[in-house]
């Protein structure tokens, strides 16, 4: 086996195994029985050379295998098949392993250094039934060894050479084997010269238009030997040459090349960067990033509030749930949380499905059938995965959920000037009560710049109050706004990362096997 063959031959098994589930069985079946055959023919060696006379009822093809072997080995019959099963003249030793392999039980050892065998040692010579047999069985006969025999001699007469069941059923079919075929116009003694001549030059003509130009016309006649001399030589180049198992391997090797390669055509193309943003905004909607957005937003100020906010009024916000606590959200990222988000709804799910199928369908739209479908089936491989996946994104994100430091501060000095107004209130409301009581002079009340001092404490503290609320309150909407994008930031990596795996990494993966298939077939085909 030559290393060319032997590179063509593991290039189309990994073409055929790529195919495999992709492409219809009937494009990857004959490229694996090819493989398969390949394996078991080179097995078995290229020392011998198997030729099979094939041709319909009459053409005299036992009379012809007679006539080589030289006695008289099968019988003959001009009306009706008497050929049921091949018959094998095998000149030289051996080929009784590559006899088995081919299933012929009937064989015949001949000398193939006789008068009538001289060079033809280690030809395997078949004579198989007619291919236009009304028996069912000879016809299947006849199509499996012809797919299995190095060369085949088709065998025909002056009145059957155009018949359509030859050309139709067999010829345009293996019209990439003509260099492992060959023709032999039989029955030459019942013409004449000139009708010989015609007939010869009329069967060239019909086989020029099935592509076989190139494959040799004999003209013999069994019953008178004419042309047999040729025939042998013919028989005996190709025997001495030891090429015609590689030849018709590789005729084999092309034709299954070239089914498959009907699929190939354009290039891959790239996943493009709209088609990437218009799958990330969909998965962001799927996600519910808005959602999460907002609650970083409205947890930012509620917690600031609380932290800095005016003491007497923060007990309002306690009133309601933390945002991102009732999404179950911490602020610390992790992925094993489930989120309390809402599902996905059926928009925003069919809004996924149709960016990860226009971002395919622009990546492969260069391509022929099936791989876009293909390609698209990738995109949406792991629609079941999406739910989990885009929660845990979002779980797994870091939101900024940390607290500023300035908000110890503001909350310390919210607790003093609170701390000031408690004791102006109290300290006003002892003064009401002795003035009540008439002890007014009981307790002294200082004054602050002609302002007295539980006054002063009580609107001072109270005016600073919440003059600090509302300043904490203009810096936590901007913190808030801040942390927003922060966190959409970090949840849109993970989305991201999460498109990757869920969409463009399948999509990716099927380019990359239709360039594969590609280049294993233009190996196969023998291309660089």
């Amino acid at each position: 086996m030559t290393a060319s063959l032997d590179a063509r031959l593991a290039a189309l098994a990994e073409a055929a195994s790529l195919a495999e589930g992709r492409l219809d069985a009937e494009l990857v079946a004959p490229a694996d029985a090819v493989v398969a055959k390949a394996g078991a023919r080179l097995g078995l060696g290229v020392e011998a050379t198997v030729v099979a006379l094939a041709g319909p009822t009459g053409a005299g093809k036992s009379s012809l295998f007679n006539a080589l072997a030289g006695s008289e080995l099968t019988s003959v019959g001009r009306r009706r098949p008497t050929t049921s099963a091949a018959a094998a003249a095998v000149w030289g030793d051996g080929a009784d392993d590559l006899l088995d392999w081919l299933e012929v039980q009937r064989r015949h050892r001949l000398d193939g250094h006789g008068p009538d065998g001289a060079g033809l040692d280690d030809l395997v010579l078949l004579d198989l039934p007619d291919f236009d047999s009304v028996e069912r069985s000879h016809r299947l006969e006849v199509d499996r060894l012809i797919e299995l025999v190095d060369l085949v001699a088709w065998v025909v007469d002056p009145q059957k050479y155009a018949d359509a069941a030859w050309h139709d059923g067999y010829l345009r079919r293996l019209a990439s084997h003509g260099d492992v075929m060959a023709v032999v116009l039989n029955q030459a003694d019942l013409l004449d010269a000139d009708a010989v001549a015609s007939c010869r030059a009329d069967l060239v003509r019909l086989l020029g238009r099935n592509g076989l130009d190139r494959v040799p016309v004999l003209t013999v006649s069994a019953a008178t030997g004419a042309g047999l001399p040729e025939l042998r030589r013919l028989l005996a180049e190709r025997v001495e040459a030891r090429e015609a198992a590689v030849a018709r391997l590789e005729a084999d090797v092309a034709a299954a090349t070239a089914r498959l390669a009907s699929t190939c055509g354009g290039e891959a193309g790239r996943i493009g960067r709209q088609e990437r943003a218009r799958l990330g905004r969909a998965l962001e909607e799927a996600a519910g990033l808005p959602t999460v957005v907002a609650a970083v937003d409205r947890a930012h100020r509620r917690r600031g509030t609380l932290a800095a906010g005016w003491p007497f009024l923060r007990w309002l916000k306690r009133l309601r749930p933390d945002p991102l606590r009732r999404l179950r959200l911490g602020d610390e990222p992790s992925e094993a949380v489930r989120t309390s988000l809402p599902p996905a709804s059926a928009v925003q799910v069919a809004a996924v499905e149709n960016a990860a199928r226009a971002l395919a369908g622009a990546a492969a739209s260069g391509l022929r059938e099936p791989w876009p479908a293909l390609v698209r089936a990738a995109a949406t491989s792991r629609e079941a995965e999406i739910a989990g996946e885009l929660d845990r994104a979002v779980a797994g994100a870091d939101l900024h959920g940390g607290r500023p430091r300035w908000w110890w501060l503001a909350g310390a000095l919210q607790t003093l000037l609170a701390a000031a107004v408690a004791v102006g209130v109290l300290w006003l409301l002892a003064l009401f009560a002795l003035d009540y009581l008439r002890l007014d002079d009981v307790l002294p009340t200082p004054e602050a710049n002609g302002v007295p001092l539980p006054t002063a404490l009580l609107l001072g503290g109270a005016i600073a109050g919440i003059a600090l609320a509302f300043l904490t309150r203009i810096a936590n909407g901007v913190g808030a706004r801040r942390r927003s994008r922060a966190a959409a930031r970090s949840i849109r990596k993970r989305l991201e990362r999460s498109a990757e795996t869920l969409v463009v990494e399948p999509v990716a993966a099927e380019l990359e096997t239709y360039r594969r298939f590609c280049a294993a077939l233009a190996t196969a085909a023998g291309r660089p």
